[in-house]
């Protein structure tokens, strides 16, 4: 392709060297760059792509896209300057491929919580409803019913164009898409068409990234006021940042709550292990899934498919078909009746609605044992909020490793102890290896106990002095539980 073309809509400063020269394709990776490639020069987190330029070069790079140019020019390459080389990559990977997005109708769900549910949910619903569909979620990328592995929450502009590219090619109609505050920031969703956006809520996560919670919520706002004049914007007006979301977008302005007036408004009529029973705009149906989140997530669910032409009736038919999400709410009963619960729930915010589900589902006087965990190298602020949460609202919380990644273990259960008011000390134990924490959880269960594993959900890792070693909760979980029945 030529790389003018590529270039297009890329806020371009300079230019040194021929812009009609043919480049086989983009790399942001030096390692991968072959020759006749172009290479974009990304400043990341991690490394500065800058520092890299003449490597590519040497590897057989024609063309380099940076912000700063490099002290010496090299008479055989075309270096282009931008303002923002993230945004930049963006929309060249977009062009790059075509604009896939222009041909799919594309949404993307952002919020602290209850993102990979809608999306997967989404992903079923108009599978179910006989659409070749497209998945790019922080569990699996779909393109129709092939399944490919996914390794962030919103990939790389590159990475999201490559698959959106295969979509098209395969017919798909419909994609819906996880988009994150990293990816926001990153500029990973600039140059995408999108149908529409749907804002979940905001509750404390990633400060360890974002340096305040209004900047949190201001990338997350960003993704709403880029939306275009033919997409629908849909927010959560309980969440008080809902509103905000609304603020600067052009899209058409959409509502959806459980407790104050909004376009699409639900009741809870019945809630239990089984699942629940709601009124929709006036529509009462049965769903499998449990919990106040989840009756968000369907009313979210529902305000979309019909916003994106679905017949109203046929989905309130399909939502009651729909199957929980791996690692969200996921339950198993022991033969001696002990309900074992996992869920992704790694933010405060998350564990409170999954404990506050428990408690509504009781009939008894079962005991909750929370196992739960904080991650390394990610926000410390919110490991003793987590303990809090977990040490007050369960009747045993055994604290364990999540994903200590290149943290020690030990330090990051102190920092959730802290969080421990003096009332409950003697509700908590600390188990560092978590399989043996779970297994602890499963001989302190009486029959008709509640054991709810909290934070790492579908993972089926564990990352520890950044070696990932297999771990699966529900895999370990029912292991044990087995071997008790015994």
């Amino acid at each position: 392709m030529v790389l003018k073309d590529i270039l297009y809509r890329t806020a371009i400063e300079s230019v040194n060297g021929p812009t009609d020269i043919t480049v086989n394709k983009i790399e942001f990776d030096s390692r991968n760059i072959a020759a006749g490639d172009v290479f974009v020069a990304i400043r990341g987190t991690q490394a500065d792509g800058h520092n890299f330029i003449d490597k590519a070069i040497s590897l057989g790079a024609v063309a380099v896209v940076c912000e700063t140019l490099p002290d010496e020019l090299k008479d055989s390459v075309t270096y282009v300057t931008v303002k923002n080389a993230s945004a930049a990559l963006a929309y060249m990977a977009a062009n790059f491929y075509g604009n896939p997005s222009s041909n799919i109708k594309l949404v993307g769900v952002t919020g602290t919580n209850g993102k990979t549910t809608i999306a997967s949910l989404l992903y079923q619903l108009f599978m179910n409803a006989g659409y070749k569909t497209g998945l790019l979620s922080t569990v699996k990328i779909m393109v129709d019913k092939k399944e490919f592995k996914a390794t962030h929450t919103t990939p790389d502009s590159l990475t999201i164009n490559r698959y959106l590219k295969h979509m098209e090619e395969e017919g798909v109609a419909y994609c819906f898409m996880e988009v994150s505050s990293h990816g926001i920031h990153q500029n990973r969703t600039e140059g995408l068409v999108f149908a529409g956006g749907i804002f979940t809520n905001l509750s404390h996560d990633h400060l360890d990234y974002h340096a305040t919670f209004a900047e949190y919520r201001d990338v997350k706002k960003t993704f709403f006021d880029q939306l275009p004049k033919t997409a629908f914007a849909l927010t959560n007006i309980d969440d008080k940042n809902g509103i905000v979301m609304l603020q600067n977008t052009i899209a058409k302005k959409l509502t959806y709550a459980l407790k104050t007036y909004a376009d699409y408004k639900a009741q809870i009529l019945e809630n239990q292990l089984s699942g629940l029973l709601l009124k929709i705009n006036g529509h009462e149906l049965w769903v499998k899934l449990i919990g106040t989140f989840n009756a968000y997530n369907l009313l979210a669910i529902y305000a979309a498919a019909v916003n994106l032409g679905l017949e109203e009736n046929e989905v309130l038919r399909l939502m009651s078909t729909l199957e929980s999400v791996s690692g969200r709410f996921q339950f198993i009963i022991s033969d001696t009746k002990i309900t074992a619960i996992v869920d992704y729930a790694h933010t405060p915010d998350a564990l409170e609605n999954v404990l506050k589900t428990i408690d509504g589902i009781r009939t008894r006087n079962e005991q909750v044992i929370t196992v739960v965990g904080c991650g390394g190298d990610r926000d410390k602020a919110k490991r003793p909020v987590m303990a809090h949460i977990a040490s007050s609202m369960s009747d045993k919380a055994i604290f364990t490793s999540d994903n200590p990644r290149t943290e020690v273990p030990e330090d990051i259960i102190e920092d959730m102890e802290k969080g421990v008011e003096p009332q409950n000390y003697k509700r908590t134990l600390s188990v560092v290896d978590r399989k043996q924490a779970i297994k602890i959880a499963c001989q302190l269960a009486r029959p008709n106990d509640i054991i709810l594993i909290a934070g790492k959900g579908h993972e089926t890792y564990q990352e520890i002095n950044g070696v990932r070693h297999d771990f699966d909760d529900m895999a370990v979980v029912k292991e044990l539980l087995e071997q008790l029945n015994k």
